[in-house]
């Protein structure tokens, strides 16, 4: 199977996982409606969702460094992810709900470290790039999972919503067993304690304290635009599920197409333009926000917001992968673990700062979007050559 096959195959997998996922965007919010949360809770369980797939991902990239058959692990995670947003769908109150999505979590997590561990191990050079291809799988998800959901829930209620939404998942469980014969094997290795002691000192010396920082801010930010914005159409401006989809999709689908041009542009230029520059321009838009203008002003802020924190999201990662410069299914791992762990906490911040007022909600937002352009100034963010000398010292 040739590589430009491998990066088709590997964004639809993403996309088949993430569709559930993202589903939840809107699903969520309308599950709370149902049972009469209030903003802070429906933030938290948006955080307990992504914080129960967080667990994952740090050992799915362990696994990806060390297991031979990657493949095989690739695959079982469409199950997971379909297998467990089913009983999701059954769960009779909130913390069985919250419990159910963040096992179903596991799965979809498990996916990332190990497929772009696959993807940025056979493409060193230009790792932001291929990592961008991916993600448009999971971006494309976010786009287009919200906006069917939304006309969906005008006819069903949010369970069989969900139900329905684990099908594309299924489906390409079936698909993938085809695919994951043709995953070339690495060398199986152990796990030991001292290869996890080595990948922990690296994050310790130099720019990786700052670099963990950035990133948990950066996501902070982004969970907390996409966790409130529906609540807030809502709200503020009375949008039923339908509109809120078609809303929420197209402040995403810029971003989502974007992510691949922007990688390859920091491969080219640098991380930290392009890491500092996304940053400021969503602190900038949200910032806007926190005035409330005009709906018709208040939407392509957010579009703006939105999309640049998501085009940047390759480059974040690849320089994750570039400070340790090896190993990279665990370094996505403990990148991925950073951002829906800590950088979940977004969510119920947000939704707390709602409760007090919307523009102390997008102020926040912006806070953590200015708190992580300022960490990328100060960041040094290893090239490809400081990575390969790492790696023979």
């Amino acid at each position: 199977m040739t590589n430009r096959s491998f990066l088709t195959w590997f964004a639809l997998g993403h996309f088949a996982n993430d569709w559930p996922v993202t589903s939840l965007w809107l699903i969520v919010p309308t599950a709370g409606l149902a049972m009469g949360l209030s903003p802070a809770e429906v933030g938290l369980l948006f955080t307990i969702c992504n914080f129960g797939g967080a667990l994952a991902y740090l050992p799915a990239g362990i696994l990806a460094d060390h297991v031979s058959n990657r493949g095989r692990l690739l695959a079982a995670t469409f199950w997971w992810v379909a297998v467990g947003y089913l009983l999701a769908a059954m769960a009779p109150g909130f913390w069985s709900l919250a419990l159910l999505l963040a096992v179903a979590g596991l799965g979809d997590a498990a996916w990332h470290p190990i497929a772009t561990g696959v993807l940025t191990r056979d493409n060193k050079h230009r790792r932001a790039h291929v990592l961008g291809i991916h993600a448009i799988g999971g971006s494309l998800a976010e786009v287009l999972s919200p906006l069917a959901v939304g006309f969906l829930l005008a006819f069903v209620d949010w369970r069989e919503a969900l139900v329905i939404s684990a099908l594309p998942t299924a489906l390409m469980g079936i698909c993938f067993f085809w695919v994951a014969r043709a995953v070339p094997r690495v060398e199986k290795k152990s796990v030991s304690k001292r290869t996890l002691l080595n990948l922990l000192n690296i994050w310790r010396r130099g720019s990786g304290p700052r670099l963990v920082a950035m990133i948990c801010l950066y996501n902070m930010a982004l969970m907390a635009l996409l966790s409130m914005i529906p609540l807030y159409l809502a709200d503020r401006h009375g949008f039923g599920p339908g509109a809120a989809g078609i809303a929420f999709s197209a402040m995403l689908i810029v971003g989502a197409l974007a992510q691949p041009w922007v990688g390859k542009l920091s491969d080219i230029a640098g991380r930290r333009p392009v890491v500092v520059f996304g940053n400021l321009a969503a602190a900038l838009a949200a910032l806007l926000m926190i005035f409330q203008p005009s709906l018709w002003i208040m939407i392509p802020a957010m579009m703006l917001a939105v999309a640049a924190l998501t085009a940047i999201r390759a480059a974040i990662l690849a320089g994750a992968i570039d400070h340790v410069g090896h190993s990279e299914g665990s370094t996505l791992g403990f990148a991925f673990a950073l951002m829906d762990g800590i950088g979940a906490l977004g969510a119920v911040l947000a939704g707390i700062a709602a409760g007090f007022a919307w523009p102390a909600m997008f102020g926040l937002a912006a806070g953590f979007s200015l708190g992580a352009a300022a960490l990328g100034l100060v960041t040094v963010f290893g090239g490809l050559a400081v990575s390969s000398a790492r790696v023979r010292s």
